[in-house]
């Protein structure tokens, strides 16, 4: 199955942001977090993990801050509860594979769901994990980006903070 947007991965990473699967605008515009209603570069900036704030089409560029991009499932989707079982089980192998063997510090699961389906664990609380998918690799989850988040603003901005002091502090 054809993936709607690259991997930004590269083996030494501080943090590789993981999404769900790319929504119909990002697929469109071929960029991570298109959608004008998503708030993940605004996270970004008001962390404190960038020095600016980026657009999308500058997605690839977070790789020279130490910032990979990647999603469980390759193909978009106007939901992600539009994805296959079969889908969410390729994309789990295929996604801990990337992990292995790009060993970033960190991984940043955009949202509960994402976690739940690699993980396997019915109930995912927000912040660091207890325990990694990947040995070596620490899992944090933070709130979708996504407006359609039922989470307000200032908690996702809370979780990112959270990221960024964890990064800071090695791990």
């Amino acid at each position: 199955m054809t993936r709607a947007l690259p991997d930004y991965l590269a083996s030494g990473l501080r943090v590789v942001f993981v999404g769900f699967n790319p929504g119909e605008t990002s697929a469109r515009e071929g960029h991570y977090y298109a959608y004008p209603g998503n708030r993940f570069y605004w996270l970004l900036w008001q962390a404190g993990l960038t020095d600016r704030l980026y657009a999308p089409h500058e997605d690839a560029a977070l790789l020279d801050l130490g910032y990979g991009l990647t999603d469980l499932v390759g193909r978009s989707t106007r939901s992600s509860g539009d994805l296959t079982a079969a889908e969410l089980r390729a994309g789990r192998e295929e996604l801990l594979a990337k992990l292995a063997r790009y060993r970033p510090r960190v991984a940043c699961y955009n949202g509960k769901g994402i976690y739940a389906a690699l993980s396997g664990r019915a109930r995912v609380a927000y912040g660091l994990q207890a325990g990694s998918v990947v040995p070596g690799v620490l899992d944090f989850v933070a709130a979708s980006p996504s407006g359609r988040s039922r989470e307000k603003l200032e908690e996702k901005l809370r979780l990112y903070r959270e990221l960024r002091d964890l990064i800071a502090e090695g791990g």
